[in-house]
């Protein structure tokens, strides 16, 4: 039972929109009241019903270390005693900017901002400004913030335009953002054969994360290296949700495959508001104030959330660490797989580093179409009884799961009971 959240709940929706300060916490796609928490330790949360939950969500990716890490919590109370923010430059923003730097060649040069959104509308304006050009070319099913050249949707098909996806994005500007289809190899070679050369950038999320997760297939992310070498495009990675969290140097290190710009966020920030851009120093040069693109930020390399991210990744970042983390998520994974033959139910799961991909189908999606196959009906019945057996997902079928270096052989053994219990009271 939540009462305390289902009355929190229904005073913020007088003065909230929605009740809610990020949409998907709304709960609107599993249906329910969305659970309101008061604290949260390594791998658990505690809600202000004082319920306690494994949880699966990682404040959707960020708490890599599990919840109030004390080493994180220590640096941000120094940094916090010597001033919230300061508007000028210190020396932990350099020492964070070379951390990733070293962690991710493919970044010679790097700008620190506060938030994944404001990274990646920041890189396709330095795209467009370092090409003179205007079009953007973006996959269905992956988001990259909510900014206006980036809140576009499929148009009737292949090669159209793009459609907005959101009330107050003016159709003209859409119409600069073509939108193609995840994994599909001839789509995208055949578009840089016809457009090729009109195209400023094609962003992708490396290893999609925001239709639940989909790996790339063998050849795609290697497509689109090649069309943007061949056209002057710029291929840009974002790994926001990627980044720090599937490999010491993100997709482009487990797929060997270079981007011209990277965008980052989450882990970055150690669960504060962080987030960066960069790439090679040529299109970076674009940048004011060494050059014309305009980009700006009062709290951009706060001192705060810098000390937090630089204490994540001295830790992620140590020898084996992701070794074990994904052994972790895939024993995760495990449990769920088992768990759905033993009741007979099409349940597939896949992880990569500390992220994973759970599904009610036969076999893992490629792309958003076959995502959109997949029984979320199903998945928003196993959600709430899972919730009901103190493990929280996250509440849409449509999204990634993440898991930290926190988890223990416990946690997961507790997870596989409640998945059992689940499915066994969904499958009847």
């Amino acid at each position: 039972m939540r009462p305390n959240s289902e009355a929190l709940f229904e005073r913020s929706q007088r003065l909230i929109p929605g009740g809610v300060n990020s949409p998907v916490r709304a709960f609107r796609s599993v249906g329910g009241t969305p659970v309101f928490f008061e604290r949260a330790q390594g791998a658990w949360m505690w809600d202000v019903d004082g319920n306690r939950y494994i949880d699966y969500i990682g404040s959707w990716g960020p708490a890599i270390l599990g919840h109030a890490d004390p080493s994180v919590l220590a640096a941000v109370e120094r940094a916090a005693k010597n001033g919230l923010t300061f508007g000028a430059p210190t020396a932990g923003e350099l020492r964070l900017a070379e951390a990733i730097a070293a962690a991710m060649p493919s970044i010679e040069s790097i700008r620190l901002v506060s938030s994944g959104t404001e990274a990646t509308m920041s890189a396709v304006r330095v795209a467009r400004g370092f090409t003179g050009r205007s079009r953007i070319v973006k996959f269905e099913g992956c988001y990259h913030g909510h900014g206006d050249s980036l809140l576009v949707k499929a148009g009737s098909g292949a090669l159209t335009l793009g459609q907005p996806s959101s009330a107050g994005v003016p159709p003209e500007l859409a119409q600069h953002t073509l939108v193609l289809a995840y994994n599909d190899v001839e789509q995208a070679e055949r578009t840089f054969r016809e457009i090729g050369d009109t195209i400023a950038a094609v962003i992708v999320e490396p290893i999609a994360g925001n239709m639940n997760m989909v790996l790339p297939q063998p050849g795609f992310l290697q497509a689109l290296r090649d069309g943007c070498t061949r056209h002057g495009s710029v291929l840009i990675f974002d790994e926001v949700m990627t980044g720090f969290r599937v490999a010491a140097g993100g997709a482009q290190a487990l797929h060997g495959i270079t981007p011209d710009l990277t965008t980052l966020g989450k882990v970055v920030g150690g669960g504060l508001p962080l987030g960066a851009f960069g790439g090679r120093r040529d299109v970076m040069a674009c940048v004011a104030p060494t050059g014309p693109v305009y980009q700006a930020g009062t709290l951009s390399g706060n001192p705060v959330a810098v000390a937090a991210g630089l204490a994540t990744l001295e830790q992620v970042l140590q020898p084996g660490f992701f070794a074990r983390l994904e052994t972790t998520t895939r024993e995760v994974c495990e449990a769920f797989i088992a768990a759905g033959r033993r009741h007979g139910v099409a349940l597939s799961a896949q992880s990569v580093g500390g992220m994973f991909g759970l599904y009610f189908s036969s076999s893992p999606p490629t792309d958003f179409a076959q995502v959109m196959q997949t029984d979320g009906q199903r998945f928003n019945a196993f959600f709430h009884q899972m919730l009901a057996r103190g493990v929280y997902l996250a509440p849409s079928a449509y999204e990634a799961g993440f898991v930290s270096i926190t988890h223990s052989a416990q946690d997961i053994a507790d997870t596989a009971a409640a998945a059992d219990a689940a499915l066994a009271a969904t499958h009847r």
